[in-house]
C-alpha cells in the first residue's frame, strides 16, 4: 500500500489487473504498508521491485520532492512478471536487474530515463504485458490463484477455500507462498487490514470498519492494524 501522500496520484493501469501510480516525496516519508502486491517500480533513474510487506516498511534516506513511478500488481500477479515465487521478494526492495537479464534492464532503463513521467508508465506498462503474455502459467493457474485471493479476501476459512480449489490446505499453503509471498492465513489478515483501512478512510466509525471487515470487535481490529502497520488507525487516517 503505498504512500498516501498529497503527491500521490494512480489510475487503472492498460495491464489488466495492475494499477500505475506516481509519488513525490513529501518533507516526511510516510511507511509503506502491507497490501499483498508486488510493484515495478522507476525513481531517480534505477528499476526496482517492490516484494510484498508483511509490516511497515520504512524508506530511509529519500529526500523530499524525489518522484516515483510505479505498477502496482493484484494479489498473485507479480509472479509472473518477476519471473520468481513471491516469499523470494517479501519484504525485500531488490534491483530489477536481479530478476531480469541486464541487457534488457538497461533497455527499459534508457527509455524510462528518456521519457517524461507519463512515458515511464508506458515504459512499465509495455514491460510486464509482454512478460505477462510470455508467463507459463496458463488461464487456469491464473484463475486458481484469483479464485484464492477473492475467498481469502470475503473472510472464507481456509479449509473451505482449499475444498474450493480442489486443493488441500498444505497444497494451499505451498500455492499461496509462491503466488502471494506467504501463507493464506496472513494473505487474509492482510487483506482484511486494506479492507479496514480503506473503509476508515471513508469516514467510517471504527466500530462499524470491525464488523464490516470482518473483525471480532473493534479491540480485535486495533490488534490487527497495529501488528501490521506498525501504528493505530488514527495514525494512519493523520498520515493520509
Amino acid at each position: 500500500m503505498p504512500d498516501a501522500t498529497r503527491g500521490y496520484r494512480e489510475r487503472a493501469s492498460r495491464v489488466d489487473g495492475a494499477v500505475l501510480w506516481t509519488n513525490t516525496t513529501g518533507p516526511s516519508t510516510r511507511p509503506v504498508l502491507p497490501d499483498g502486491c508486488t510493484d515495478l517500480i522507476w525513481s531517480e533513474g534505477r528499476l526496482l521491485v517492490a516484494g510484498p510487506d508483511t509490516g511497515p516498511y520504512h524508506p530511509g534516506g529519500v529526500p523530499p520532492g524525489t518522484g516515483y513511478t510505479g505498477l502496482r500488481f493484484a494479489p498473485g500477479q507479480g509472479p509472473a512478471v518477476f519471473g520468481v515465487p513471491a516469499h523470494e521478494l517479501r519484504d525485500r526492495r531488490v534491483p530489477l536487474a536481479d530478476l531480469w537479464p541486464a541487457a534488457h534492464v538497461r533497455e527499459l532503463t534508457e527509455r524510462a530515463a528518456a521519457g517524461v513521467t507519463a512515458g515511464v508508465g508506458r515504459v512499465l506498462e509495455e514491460a510486464a504485458g509482454a512478460r505477462l503474455r510470455q508467463a507459463a502459467a496458463g488461464a487456469a493457474g491464473d484463475a486458481r490463484t484469483a479464485a484464492v485471493a477473492a475467498a481469502l479476501a470475503r473472510g472464507r476459512p481456509v479449509a473451505e477455500v482449499a475444498r474450493a480449489v480442489a486443493l488441500s490446505e498444505r497444497q494451499l499453503h505451498r500455492l499461496s507462498l509462491d503466488a502471494f509471498g506467504y501463507g493464506p492465513k496472513t494473505l487474509a489478515r492482510v487483506l482484511r487490514f486494506v479492507r479496514a483501512l480503506e473503509l476508515a478512510r471513508a469516514g467510517m466509525p471504527y466500530a462499524e470498519v470491525a464488523v464490516r471487515a470482518g473483525y471480532a470487535d473493534q479491540a480485535h481490529l486495533a490488534r490487527e492494524v497495529k501488528s501490521l502497520a506498525g501504528a493505530p488507525m488514527g495514525a494512519l487516517l493523520g498520515s493520509g
